[in-house]
C-alpha cells in the first residue's frame, strides 16, 4: 500500500504540470475558436497532429529506454546512459531540422500552409528541441524530482499562454488604438502563425530553464550501450508512432476522406475543438503515466507478491478515478462546452465516445508493463500496429459516411482492441491478478450513473439536474470508499 500511496503523490505532482497546464492551455481554445474560422483552427488540428507524430519519432522510446537501462544491474552508470541517450536525440533532432527546412515548400504545401512556410519551419524548431529536452525531463523524474518537473513545465506553458494572449487578444487591441506602439511587429494578417510562435518561444526558454540538467557530468557516448537501447527501444518507436497515430491520423486524413475541402477543414476544426473538451481524460492518463514508468521499474526490483498486488492495485485505482473523470465531464458538458464557441457545438457528440476511446488507452498502458519488465516490447509494436489499422479501416470505412463521428467511432474500436489483446497476452507471459470482475463490476455502475444522470435528469431545469448529479457523482465516492476500505482523513472519520 506504501508503494501505491507513493505512485499517487507523485502522480499528483506530476499531474500538476500536466492537468493544470493542459488546463491552462485548454482555456486557449475558446480564444482560438472565437478569433479563427473553423477552417483555420481546422488547420492548427492537422499541424499539431502531425507534430504529435513527429515528436514520437524524434525521441524513439529513448526516454523508457533511459529509465530501463538507468535501472538495469549490467549498467552500473546511470549517468552514462543517460548522456549517451542525449547525444543520440541531439543529433537526430539537428537532423530532422535540416530535412525540413530543405524541404520546406513540398511540407508546407501538405501541411495547408503553403502561403506561411514560416509556420511549419517554427513548428519543426519546436518539435526538435521538445524532443531533446524529453530526457532531461525524464531525468528529472528518474531523479524523484517531480516538483522541479511540474515547475519547469508550468513555466514553459506560462510563456506560451501569455505570449498567445498578447498577440491574439494585447496587440490587436493595440492595433486598433494606439497603432504606433506594435505596428513595427505585429502583423494581422499572421492570423494563426502566432499560435506557433508562441510554442516556439515557450519551447526555448524550456531549453534554457533546463540547462543544469546537462551539466555536471561527463558527457560520453557509448556506442554498444547505444545499441541495446535502440534494441530495446525500436519496438517502443514502433508502438509510440502507431499509438499516437492512432490519436492523431483521423485528423490527419479527414481532408482525404471527404471530398469537399473547404468542409473538410471547417468539420476537422469542429472535431478538433470538441476533441479538447475530451482531454481532461488524456490529461490524467499522461499524470499518470509520468510517474507509473518510474514505479513500474523501481518495483520489478522486488520479490514476492507486494510487486504484483501493487501492480493491480494501481489498475484498479486508475479505472476507479478514470470513470469519476467520464461522470464528472459528462455531467456537466452543458457547462463545459463554452470552452468553445458556439459555432463548434454540433460536434459535442464525439466527447463521451472519445473519453471511453481515452480510459481504454489509458487501461492499455497499465497492461503494458508485462512486456516492458519482461523485454518484449516487440508486442507493444504489434499492439499499437493492430490497433493502427484498426484505426484507419474503420475511418475509410466511417469518414465518407457519417463524418467526424467515424473518427470517435474509429478510436474507440481501436483502444478497445488493443486493451483486449494485451490483456490476453499478458496472462500467458506475465500473468497478474487484476480484479476484473470489480473492475466491471464499477464500470457497470457508472454506465448506469452515465444513463440516469445524462438521459434520465435531461427533462429537469438545469440547476436541479446539477444538483441531483452531483449527488449522484457523492454516491459513486462514497460507494469506492466503502468498497475498497479507503481510510478516510480524520475529519471526514465519525
Amino acid at each position: 500500500m506504501a508503494g501505491i500511496k507513493s505512485l499517487a503523490r507523485d502522480t499528483a505532482v506530476y499531474g500538476l504540470s500536466s492537468i493544470v497546464g493542459r488546463f491552462l492551455n485548454w482555456c486557449l481554445v475558446p480564444l482560438y475558436t472565437i478569433t479563427f474560422s473553423q477552417a483555420d483552427y481546422g488547420v492548427v488540428t492537422l499541424v499539431y497532429s502531425v507534430v504529435a507524430v513527429a515528436m514520437l519519432v524524434l525521441t524513439y522510446g529513448m526516454e523508457t529506454g533511459f529509465f530501463r537501462f538507468a535501472n538495469h544491474e549490467r549498467w552500473s552508470d546511470p549517468m552514462e546512459v543517460y548522456s549517451t541517450a542525449l547525444v543520440s536525440v541531439a543529433s537526430t533532432s539537428v537532423l530532422f531540422i535540416a530535412g525540413v527546412l530543405c524541404a520546406l515548400g513540398p511540407v508546407s504545401r501538405w501541411m495547408e500552409c503553403a502561403e506561411h512556410p514560416s509556420f511549419v519551419g517554427m513548428m519543426a524548431v519546436c518539435v526538435a528541441v521538445d524532443a531533446f529536452t524529453a530526457l532531461p525531463f525524464s531525468y528529472l523524474r528518474y531523479r524523484s524530482r517531480p516538483v522541479r518537473f511540474a515547475v519547469l513545465r508550468l513555466v514553459g506553458i506560462g510563456v506560451n499562454i501569455g505570449l498567445n494572449l498578447f498577440f491574439l487578444l494585447l496587440c490587436p487591441w493595440l492595433m486598433r488604438e494606439v497603432p504606433w506602439t506594435v505596428e513595427w511587429f505585429y502583423r494581422p494578417d499572421f492570423g494563426i502563425g502566432y499560435i506557433f510562435l508562441s510554442n516556439l518561444v515557450s519551447t526555448l526558454v524550456t531549453l534554457a530553464l533546463l540547462v543544469p540538467e546537462l551539466r555536471g557530468f561527463r558527457w560520453r557516448f557509448n556506442a554498444r550501450l547505444w545499441r541495446e537501447m535502440l534494441g530495446y527501444s525500436a519496438p517502443l518507436l514502433v508502438l509510440g508512432v502507431a499509438g499516437i497515430m492512432n490519436q492523431t491520423i483521423d485528423k490527419i486524413l479527414f481532408p482525404v476522406l471527404l471530398p469537399d475541402h473547404a468542409d473538410a477543414m471547417a468539420q476537422l476544426g469542429i472535431y478538433g475543438a470538441n476533441y479538447k473538451i475530451a482531454i481532461v481524460m488524456v490529461m490524467f492518463i499522461q499524470a499518470f503515466r509520468f510517474a507509473y514508468e518510474p514505479f513500474i521499474f523501481a518495483r520489478s526490483r522486488e520479490q514476492g507478491e507486494t510487486r504484483m498486488a501493487a501492480y493491480s492495485d494501481a489498475m484498479k485505482y486508475f479505472v476507479l478515478f478514470a470513470l469519476l473523470i467520464f461522470l464528472g465531464v459528462m455531467y456537466y458538458l452543458d457547462i463545459l462546452r463554452y470552452f468553445i464557441s458556439p459555432r463548434y457545438f454540433s460536434g459535442l457528440k464525439v466527447v463521451p465516445v472519445v473519453m471511453l476511446a481515452e480510459l481504454c488507452f489509458g487501461v492499455f498502458f497499465n497492461l503494458s508493463l508485462w512486456y516492458k519488465l519482461t523485454d518484449r516490447t516487440v508486442w507493444g509494436a504489434w499492439f499499437s500496429l493492430l490497433g493502427l489499422a484498426v484505426t484507419v479501416a474503420l475511418n475509410v470505412l466511417f469518414v465518407p459516411r457519417i463524418g467526424y463521428m467515424g473518427c470517435a467511432y474509429a478510436a474507440l474500436a481501436s483502444y478497445g482492441v488493443m486493451m483486449l489483446a494485451s490483456y490476453a497476452a499478458g496472462r500467458r507471459y506475465y500473468p497478474i491478478d487484476y480484479p476484473v470482475a470489480r473492475i466491471l463490476a464499477y464500470c457497470a455502475a457508472a454506465a448506469v450513473l452515465y444513463y440516469a444522470g445524462v438521459h434520465l435528469l435531461a427533462p429537469l431545469p438545469a440547476g436541479a439536474a446539477a444538483a441531483l448529479r452531483a449527488v449522484l457523482l457523492a454516491g459513486y465516492v462514497a460507494a469506492v470508499v466503502r468498497f475498497e476500505h479507503i481510510p478516510l482523513p480524520k475529519p471526514f472519520r465519525r
